[in-house]
């Protein structure tokens, strides 16, 4: 097919439509070009990213911690050795003199600090209380990335049979380590999942192989520019691994949704008898208006994560806003250059032209229409029914239990975590649940010992160990009684920080960490989600010119989440299908998690919102017929919502297979928060709630009438009509 010109008597095109369309194979060629780089520049950025970022950098925790590694390295291992006797005692001379010499050989090591054992100093918290297992501590310096590579020089020749001892490798570094590279290698294993299953859903979609092709290709661009976009983050600041879980979903489930919008506009138009030119001009003039919105309003929620100051957080911002705008990008530039040279080829290789043989044509949507109308009849009951049944599937959040992140996200049968759980079940104390109190400024003995004994009777700790003095700096160890991140234990933080004393103190710990993550979060909280709300009201109202339909998107998307916060709460926390789902129940969910599950699910949500109200929108503004908008837009785009979702939720299952928990717990947990709202909140809860407001629904005060009218953006290739204001309509029976 030639280049794009207008020849005498063809359809005008300009604006946009021409600068996409007008050089088409350029395009294409440039965009190929573009995306060959971007794998190069994006290979190996797992390898570049964190498997922490939970906690407050400007925290007193985080400064108690970095303080410690810097005056007390010995005080902060983050490697341990569970040595094993098998039946022998730990204390046997044999087993003894090989736990030295490995001891000794770990000492020996580049880029390890710090070494002491239960051989060196027989602590009763270094041995386990059968006598069977003892630990040697370490402490591997650097960086995450400089930590995971000294890890794995060394941990080949440490692990496994050493004469009569077997040795395993475990502690905060090699958590880490694991989780960066399980969720590197589950995720391969999603994409080969997703990838085919996808491409099967778009063909039952679009008939068209051709057609199923297309999104497919916006999704892997979208994808694979966004690795390149991560590794340049990487230079500059932390990324975590987890982010290329959010890459790998939203690049499939948006480019698809996107690409889906388009591309059955345009085929529309071609049945409707337009030329392929002029269908992508029209396509472009609607349906590529409410992609551009729908990317707006998705990306708003992803940037909302800026806010905390985490970077697990942080990171997802970087990636969501990053794929959102690749998506959209390839939707508006790729796809309407490859339309054009496509053509009516477009349909071509239609794989369900046999199925159809011989059976009577029906008009497309016509189910859905039926459903809409049959929702309009009963709005009372629906409206109803929906919402408690929403509400009741949120109630277990109200038990939310917040904790941090441990091994435990690792399988049962990972090795890190097979060591966190012989030292929890195994060892006396509570490891991981000690906090430490690092003190600064010239101090007597008796001062330090006061000091100490003044903690030791507070209320919930068990004991006080120390204090370690160096200089004008010392610690403290302080034991709390019960679980390590308890209530109890956090409790003791807060007490801790209190409790005078004749120098500056600042304290960490598991505990402490977990009191000022969560203060972070409360904190912040408020401004992300006003973030949200009011960037969200803001366009909602210039693409419907309503001040009610804005209000209701807000309230109907966050009602569409229950369901997925509840069900973290009953399964992750609670530990229901745990076997099933495979993994270990820690009786809490990590603080940050809720918040990323909200602020993704709910752009996802209002992804779907906007292409429903822009339909409606589009067909009152043409026929000034509420009911009949309402019913004409679900059954134009209930299909395809609805087919949106499906892909999105396989993709996101696909990733709720990882071997992660809290990766899982994101996969699985959207998956149901985009199901319940293409298939209750969109289908039922919508349809219902218009049909109740009626053509109030549409009413905005004069300032805002002629606001929307100069600013607003409709899906209608015409200017809006006038609002006209709220008249009596017969109500629905119940």
């Amino acid at each position: 097919m030639s280049e794009v010109n207008s020849p005498p008597g063809a359809p005008k095109v300009g604006g946009w439509t021409r600068f996409v369309t007008a050089r088409p194979r350029l395009s294409l060629l440039v965009a190929l070009v573009l995306t060959a780089l971007a794998v190069f520049v994006g290979s190996g950025v797992a390898d570049r990213m964190g498997a922490g970022g939970w906690e407050d950098p400007a925290a007193q925790s985080t400064y108690a911690t970095k303080a410690l590694e810097r005056e007390f390295p010995d005080s902060q291992p983050n490697l341990l050795l569970l040595v094993d006797s098998g039946r022998a005692s730990v204390d046997d001379p044999a087993i003894a003199a090989e736990a030295k010499r490995l001891t000794a050989r770990l000492a020996d090591e580049r880029g390890v600090t710090g070494v002491g054992s239960y051989w060196q100093t027989p602590t009763p918290q270094l041995r386990a209380k059968d006598g069977h297992e003892a630990l040697i501590a370490a402490r591997v310096t650097g960086d995450e990335k400089t930590a995971g590579e000294t890890l794995d020089r060394i941990a080949p020749a440490l692990r496994g049979a050493h004469g009569p001892v077997r040795v395993s490798v475990g502690g905060p570094v090699a958590v880490r380590h694991e989780i960066q590279t399980t969720i590197g290698e589950d995720l391969v294993r999603a994409e080969m999942i997703a990838l085919p299953i996808t491409l099967v859903l778009l063909v039952m979609v679009f008939g068209s192989a051709v057609a199923a092709l297309l999104p497919l290709g916006i999704g892997i661009v979208a994808i694979l520019g966004t690795n390149a976009v991560l590794r340049g983050l990487t230079e500059v600041t932390d990324v975590s691994v987890f982010a290329m879980n959010l890459t790998t979903a939203l690049g499939l489930g948006l480019a698809i949704d996107y690409a889906l919008f388009i591309v059955r506009r345009y085929r529309e138009e071609l049945t409707a008898g337009a030329e392929p030119l002029e269908a992508v001009g029209a396509t472009l003039r609607t349906a590529g208006r409410t992609v551009l919105f729908s990317a707006l309003t998705v990306a708003v929620s992803l940037a909302a994560m800026l806010v905390f100051p985490q970077y697990f957080l942080r990171s997802f911002a970087y990636a969501g806003i990053a794929v959102v705008l690749l998506a959209a990008g390839a939707a508006l530039i790729l796809l309407p250059a490859a339309l054009v040279l496509l053509g009516h080829r477009v349909n071509a290789l239609d794989l369900r032209r046999l199925l159809r043989r011989g059976a009577p044509r029906t008009e497309a949507g016509g189910g859905w229409a039926r459903v809409a109308s049959l929702v309009m009849r009963r709005a009372p009951v629906f409206a109803v029914a929906t919402t408690v049944g929403l509400v009741l599937l949120g109630l277990p959040f109200l038990g939310v239990k917040f904790g941090t992140a441990d091994d435990r996200q690792l399988p049962a049968t990972a090795e890190s975590h097979v060591v966190q759980q012989h030292i929890r079940d195994g060892f006396a104390g509570s490891p991981g649940g000690g906090l430490e109190v690092f003190a600064e400024g010239r101090a007597s003995r008796a001062q330090y010992a006061d000091y100490r004994k003044r903690i030791d009777g507070l209320p919930g700790v068990a004991r006080v160990d120390g204090p370690l003095v160096k200089g004008d700096a010392a610690y403290f160890t302080v034991l709390p009684k019960g679980e390590a991140v308890g209530e109890n234990a956090q409790r003791v933080v807060r007490e801790v920080r209190a409790a005078d004393a004749p120098f500056r103190t600042s304290v960490t710990g598991t505990a402490a960490v977990l009191v000022d993550s969560k203060h972070a979060i409360g904190d912040r909280l408020p401004w992300a989600a006003g973030i949200i709300a009011v960037v969200t009201l803001l366009l909602v109202f210039l693409l419907t010119g309503s001040v009610l339909i804005p209000l209701q998107a807000v309230v109907l998307n966050a009602l569409s989440l229950t369901a997925m916060f509840g069900a973290v709460v009953w399964v992750f926390q609670d530990g229901h299908l745990s076997g099933f789902l495979n993994f270990t129940s820690t009786g809490d969910i990590e603080t940050t998690l809720p918040v990323l599950m909200f602020c993704v699910a709910f752009g996802l949500s209002m992804d779907y919102g906007v292409f429903l109200l822009s339909r409606i929108k589009e067909e009152y503004d043409r026929t000034g017929d509420h009911p009949h908008a309402v019913r004409y837009g679900l059954q134009r785009t209930g299909g395809l919502i609805t087919a949106a979702a499906l892909i999105l939720a396989v993709v996101m299952v696909a990733i709720g297979t990882s071997r992660v928990a809290n990766t899982k717990m994101l996969g699985l947990g959207i998956a149901l928060a985009v199901l319940m709202d293409a298939m209750i909140v969109r289908s039922l809860l919508v349809p219902a709630v218009m049909r109740l407001t009626g053509r109030a629904t549409w009413w905005a005060p004069g300032p805002l009438r002629r606001f929307h009218a100069r600013f607003g953006i409709s899906e209608g290739e015409s200017a809006p009509t006038p609002m006209p204001e709220p008249a009596r309509e017969p109500q629905p029976v119940g």
